[in-house]
């Protein structure tokens, strides 16, 4: 089992920066492909970011790219979400998620912290 904690969200205006971070625990983090999620009112959830096991390899949504950086320390179990240039729309429930890297899908998900972008 894999526990995850999110923390670092808030309320900021639009252009302001945000770093979210998940702490992991209860096995090998390092075995771990990482991702973030989020989830607006009203929407469906959505992906954000995933980030390899290594941390060699990175994937972004196009509406974030170039804006977020997803970034891991396999050393200390945790993962970030670097925000910048944040806008209205980036406004959601952001989630950390887990998945063995030999695995399709994620098996652990964080609660979540809230991310509000006033405009």
């Amino acid at each position: 089992q894999v526990q995850l904690e999110e923390s670092g969200g808030g309320l900021v205006q639009t252009g302001g920066s945000l770093r979210l971070s998940c702490a992991a625990s209860g096995r090998t983090f390092s075995r771990l492909v990482m991702g973030w999620f989020r989830q607006a009112p009203g929407k469906e959830r959505e992906f954000v970011a995933t980030i390899s096991w290594a941390g060699g390899s990175t994937s972004y949504a196009d509406s974030v790219k170039g804006r977020f950086t997803i970034s891991r320390d396999n050393a200390k179990n945790m993962m970030y979400l670097q925000m910048n240039s944040l806008k209205p729309e980036d406004t959601a429930i952001y989630s950390c998620a887990a998945r063995d890297l030999l695995r399709n899908e994620y098996e652990y998900w964080g609660q979540g912290t809230q991310v509000t972008v006033s405009s």
